[in-house]
C-alpha cells in the first residue's frame, strides 16, 4: 500500500528539520555562507544570513528545548544519589541478560562516622566524606558508577564484565576497603577511618532488578556493620533468611530475658604492666533457639522502646555476680566484673538497695563490681537521681567507670562530681595509635589528665599487638579488645583464663615508658 502524500511530506520535513537544527549544522554554516557569496555575491550572502534563521524558526528550531539534566548530586561529595544507582544497576542487569556478562553492587559505610563528627567537627566530617569518595573512585574503572546512598555510605554499580566470581568480588571489596582506610590528613591532623562493605553479585540476586541488587548489597552491608569495624560480607540466601527474621517483637525479647536466652558474654580486661587479668566486662548477647546469635544493635533498641532496659540490667547484674562467685569457687583470680548501667536504671531511686542486696546474696565485696556509665549520660545529667545513685554506689564501695571517654564532652567537674574512678578511652583514640603520632599525643594527654586527677585508665578496642604495646609504653593501666579476647559465654571463660595464665608465665613482660 502506498503511503499518502502528506506522510511523505511530513517525513521529508522531519528529515530536513533534523538536518538544519541539529548540532551538525554548525559545521556547514561557514561553507554555506562562503558558497552563497561565491556564486551570488553580497545579495546571496545576505539572503543566506537572513533566510536560514527564518527557515530554522519555521522548522521549529527555536521551540526545541535542551535536554534537562535530571541527575541530582550530593552537595558534599558531588556524587550522584540513590536513584542514579538504582537506574544504573537496572541498565547493567538488562545488559547482562543479552551479553552474558556479569555485574554487581557494593555498599560501603564509614564506621563510627558520628564519632568522627563529634570529635573533629562537621567540616572535617565532610572532608572525610569527600576523600573517601575520591579514593573509592580511584579503585574503580571508568565505567563503574559510585553514588552517595546515605549519611555515611556509598553505593557502587559495576559496569558489566566477562566474569565476576566470588573470589574476584572479594578482592575488589578488599581493594575498596584498603583505599578508603588510608589516613586522611586535615590541617596537620591525621584522621583514621575504617569502612565496612557489603556486596552482591548480579548472579546471586533474589530479585532480578537493579533495586533488588541494591537491596541485596544493603542487606550484606547491614551484616558487615553488625560485625564492624572493617568487616566485609557477601550476600547469600542464608543471609536473606536471617535478615527477614530480624523483625523482633518486644514481647519476644522480653520473653528471652526471662527464659535465659539473653545472657552476659564476658570480655577480658588485662593489665598493661603485668599482663594479668584485671576483670571482665559483661556484654549482653542473645542466642535465639531458632535464629542463632542476634546482634545487640538489633535487640537493644527493641528493649529500650519497650521499657525493658531496667529488666535487662537486673539480669546482667545477677548473672555477672553469679559468674564472679563461680570464678572464686573455681580458684580463678578475677578481681572485678564490669556491668553497664543504662540511664533508665540509674534513675531508679531503689538502685542502691538492689545492688547491695545482690552483692550480699553472692557474698561479694562491693569493690569487686565496676559500674560502667556512658560519658554522654554524665555530660547530660544535672544534680538529680542519676548523680545521687552513682555517688551512692561509689560510697557503697563499687568502682565507677566512665565509658566511651572522649565522645560525650563531659567536663572535669562532672567527672569529679560523679566519683569516677576509671575512664575508658574510646576506640576512636586507640585505633592505629602505634602508627600515628597525633593519636599518641591525644592518648598521652588523656593519660596525663587522668594521672593528675588520680584516675585509672582502660583503653577499649585494642586489636593489634602494636596498639597494646604502645598503650603500655604511654602508661595506660588496662586494655580491652579483640586483640586481647573476644566476648565469650561464661562456660568458655575458665578455659580462657587458664590458657591466659599459662601464656603469661611464658611471655616476656611489656615494659612501660618512664
Amino acid at each position: 500500500m502506498k503511503r499518502p502524500f502528506s506522510i511523505h511530506l511530513r517525513s521529508l520535513r522531519d528529515r530536513l528539520r533534523r538536518m538544519l537544527i541539529g548540532p551538525q549544522t554548525l559545521a556547514f554554516l561557514p561553507a554555506l555562507a562562503l558558497a552563497a557569496f561565491w556564486f551570488a555575491g553580497e545579495p546571496g550572502l545576505m539572503a543566506t544570513a537572513l533566510g536560514l534563521p527564518v527557515l530554522f524558526a519555521l522548522l521549529g528550531g527555536f521551540n526545541a528545548t535542551a535536554p534537562k539534566h535530571v541527575q541530582s548530586c550530593d552537595p558534599v561529595t558531588g556524587l550522584p544519589l540513590h536513584d542514579t544507582l538504582a537506574k544504573t544497576l537496572q541498565a547493567a542487569m538488562d545488559g547482562t541478560l543479552s551479553t552474558r556478562r556479569a555485574t554487581g553492587c557494593y555498599m560501603v559505610a564509614i564506621d563510627d562516622f558520628d564519632v568522627i563528627t563529634d570529635r573533629y567537627g562537621r567540616s572535617a566530617a565532610d572532608h572525610v566524606l569527600q576523600k573517601t569518595a575520591q579514593r573509592l573512585r580511584m579503585v574503580l574503572r571508568d565505567g563503574d558508577i559510585i553514588c552517595r546512598t546515605g549519611h555515611a555510605s556509598f553505593g557502587v554499580a559495576l559496569a558489566p564484565v566477562m566474569q565476576l566470581d566470588i573470589e574476584t568480588a572479594i578482592q575488589l571489596a578488599s581493594r575498596l576497603q584498603s583505599g578508603a582506610e588510608e589516613p586522611i590528613i586535615l590541617d596537620g591532623t591525621v584522621i583514621y577511618v575504617s569502612v565496612s562493605i557489603g556486596f552482591c553479585q548480579g548472579s546471586r540476586v533474589p530479585e532480578n532488578s537493579g533495586q533488588g541488587l541494591m537491596d541485596a548489597a544493603a542487606t550484606a552491608l547491614g551484616e558487615a556493620i553488625r560485625n564492624a569495624p572493617s568487616a566485609i560480607r557477601s550476600y547469600s540466601d542464608e543471609l536473606r533468611r536471617t535478615e527477614r527474621s530480624r523483625h523482633i517483637f518486644a514481647d519476644e525479647a522480653a520473653a528471652a530475658l526471662d527464659s535465659g536466652d539473653i545472657l552476659p558474654h564476658f570480655q577480658p580486661q588485662v593489665s598493661t604492666d603485668t599482663g594479668r587479668i584485671t576483670g571482665f566486662e559483661a556484654l549482653a548477647r542473645w542466642t535465639h533457639p531458632e535464629r542463632g546469635a542476634i546482634a545487640p544493635a538489633d535487640f537493644l533498641p527493641v528493649l529500650e522502646n519497650a521499657g525493658k532496659l531496667a529488666r535487662l540490667g537486673e539480669v546482667m547484674l545477677n548473672r555477672s555476680l553469679a559468674a564472679l562467685r563461680a570464678w572464686d569457687d573455681a580458684g580463678l583470680d578475677v578481681p572485678t566484673v564490669a556491668v553497664n548501667f543504662s540511664s533508665d536504671e540509674l534513675r531508679n531511686p531503689k538502685l542502691i538497695d538492689k545492688v547491695k542486696w545482690e552483692l550480699d546474696r553472692y557474698e561479694l565485696d562491693p569493690s569487686r563490681l565496676s559500674i560502667e556509665v556512658l560519658e554522654t549520660v554524665v555530660a547530660a545529667s544535672p544534680e538529680d537521681v542519676v548523680s545521687r545513685n552513682v555517688n551512692g554506689l561509689a560510697r557503697l564501695g563499687c568502682r565507677i567507670d566512665l565509658d566511651d571517654f572522649g565522645t560525650g564532652h563531659a567536663s572535669i567537674s562532672s567527672i569529679r562530681r560523679f566519683a569516677v574512678g576509671r575512664i575508658k578511652i574510646d576506640r576512636s583514640f586507640v585505633m592505629k595509635v602505634d602508627r600515628d603520632a597525633e593519636q599518641q599525643r591525644m592518648v598521652a594527654a588523656i593519660l596525663t589528665m587522668a594521672e593528675r586527677l588520680g584516675l585509672e585508665t582502660l583503653a577499649e578496642g585494642v586489636e593489634t599487638p602494636g596498639e597494646h604495646t604502645m598503650l603500655a609504653q604511654l602508661g595506660c593501666d588496662h586494655v580491652q579488645g579483640f586483640g586481647i579476647g573476644r566476648p565469650m559465654p561464661f562456660d568458655n571463660t575458665e578455659d580462657w583464663l587458664r590458657k591466659h595464665s599459662a601464656r603469661m608465665a611464658e611471655a616476656p613482660r611489656i615494659s612501660r615508658g618512664s
